[in-house]
């Protein structure tokens, strides 16, 4: 099963990711990391394939996926 890892610090909330996910299963937190940004969490994790389209959108590295 692959696993989406988000760095929450890394990440700066530009929604890049959340647009690419063909499973639709990233979304904006409504909590803020310690930089102010609402970073991107994972609301289904079951649903990921892997493909890492998330990752690749992201400009700051803040996602990577394992299979």
């Amino acid at each position: 099963m692959p696993k989406t890892v988000i760095d929450v610090e890394r990440c700066k909330g530009c929604g890049y990711c959340v647009e690419a996910c063909p499973q639709k299963i990233l979304r904006m937190a409504e909590v803020f990391n310690s930089m102010g940004y609402h970073y991107v969490e994972s609301f289904d994790p079951e649903k990921c394939k892997g493909c890492a389209f998330c990752a690749m959108m992201c400009p700051d590295t803040a996602i990577e996926v394992f299979k």
